[in-house]
């Protein structure tokens, strides 16, 4: 199971208007090189060439909201590739906010990963939990 981390930026920015989880639009992109937590925009991170089925600035990922008893929960839908040819290696997913390039966080999944054609890859975000709740 990949490890989530966040970057050090995204509660600021969650204050400071930085993200608007309704109308921005969301994405996950591929990486090999580790990110830091002290990364804060797209640019930060080096992304994995295009091809295979993979392009450049990654995957889109619905967002919706959530309000109950005051809890609100902010959930992404998971994310399924099948790569048409060789994609990668990858190490890491950096979740990010494609509308204003701010990042959001990172799974690491412990090991370089290399698709080949017909080769599937998903990310599975918690849908219980969500990418985060505030009470």
């Amino acid at each position: 199971m990949a490890t989530y981390n966040k970057f050090n930026v995204f509660p600021q920015d969650l204050v400071t208007k930085g993200h608007d989880f309704s109308a921005d639009a969301f994405k996950v992109m591929l990486t090999n090189t580790a990110p830091v937590a002290t990364n804060a925009v797209k640019a930060d991170i080096t992304e994995i060439a295009a091809g295979g089925g993979y392009t450049a600035g990654g995957f889109a990922t619905t967002i919706t909201l959530g309000n109950s008893a005051g809890t609100e929960t902010v959930k992404a839908s998971n994310i399924s590739f099948t790569a048409s040819g060789s994609v990668g290696p990858f190490r890491y997913a950096a979740v990010y906010n494609s509308t204003s390039g701010k990042l959001i966080g990172w799974y690491d999944y412990a090991s370089s990963l290399t698709l080949t054609a017909n080769d599937q890859f998903a990310v599975n975000f918690d849908q219980t939990n969500g990418l985060l709740q505030i009470a």
